[in-house]
């Protein structure tokens, strides 16, 4: 797995989501993605990037992402449990969710946000899949392909 870590300070100063549990949300959020290669779930998804137009595929790959914000969801889930979580932990890790969504990056970097265009999901989206991950602590909860809302 590669970080780069220039994204913290960016997480901390650019998107004022401050935290040592806002960075362990990136982590845990990066070794979804990695579950998701073990699982086979993203070798399916990058196969249609030649099958499906880009909406499509854009499509496919939020769901792929709130995926991944939904297995970061879990691990918290039993961080909480072990009992390594403290006060704003939770809180810290919604507030990254939240500054990195599709729809807040485009509307500071454009004005405006074109929905067609997203590859990771809403701020909203992103902090519901990840509360989700988070409740219920399996895997079985995230199946973001057949939820019948985003």
């Amino acid at each position: 797995m590669y970080i780069d870590l220039s994204f913290y300070k960016e997480l901390k100063e650019r998107f004022k989501a401050p935290g040592d549990f806002a960075m362990a949300y990136v982590v845990a959020h990066e070794v979804g993605h990695h579950v998701q290669t073990l699982l086979g779930t993203s070798q399916k998804v990058h196969a249609l990037r030649s099958k499906v137009d880009e909406t499509s595929y854009n499509a496919a790959t939020v769901k792929l992402e709130l995926q991944a914000d939904y297995y970061a969801g879990v691990w918290a889930h039993h961080q909480k449990n072990a009992g390594y979580l403290d006060v704003g932990d939770l809180n810290e890790a919604l507030t990254a969710a939240n500054a990195i969504g599709d729809d807040t990056l485009q509307m500071q970097a454009r004005g405006y946000v074109v929905p067609e265009s997203f590859t990771h999901g809403t701020s909203e989206q992103r902090k519901r899949w990840f509360k989700n991950g988070y409740k219920n602590g399996t895997i079985q909860g995230g199946d973001t392909f057949n939820a019948k809302e985003l």
